[in-house]
């Protein structure tokens, strides 16, 4: 569900999410794009998966990334770039099988950080832009 910031920038908040922790909202719609915060391993009932395994962790975060660009009209198959911050380059491949099978055919420009320790100990957090408007399949 949108809401307005003003006649430009509208803000993103799914209603099958837990809220940001934070001043912020899970996506802003501007100029034709959506800009997706940084999410993090929390189920919608605001459950933090901070002990759970990585591949939990994972497909958690993807799986709330897709609830946000459905919530903004978008889409999976209007993913422009996808930015993943990990705790240890160990997880990279773990982490690009699952991403792989979440995304399908579609390859949208992507960068993989290894970071060391993420914010509240999780080991995994990713943002990501998308063209906004209707989505094109139901990815």
């Amino acid at each position: 569900m949108a809401g307005e910031i003003n006649d430009d920038v509208k803000t993103v908040a799914p209603p099958d999410m837990a809220p940001p922790g934070g001043h912020y909202s899970h996506a802003t719609i501007a100029n034709g794009f959506v800009f997706v915060s940084g999410l993090l391993p929390i189920a919608p009932d605001g459950t933090r998966l901070v002990d759970a395994a990585f591949e939990v962790q994972a497909s958690q975060v993807l799986a709330n990334l897709k609830a946000v660009l459905v919530a903004a009209g978008s889409g999976i198959d209007r993913l422009a770039q996808v930015r993943v911050y990990i705790d240890s380059v160990e997880n990279w491949p773990a982490f690009n099988i699952l991403y792989a099978q979440w995304a399908g055919d579609r390859r949208p420009a992507r960068a993989i950080v290894p970071t060391g320790p993420l914010h509240f100990g999780f080991k995994v957090e990713v943002e990501a832009v998308a063209l906004a408007g209707e989505q094109n399949s139901t990815k």
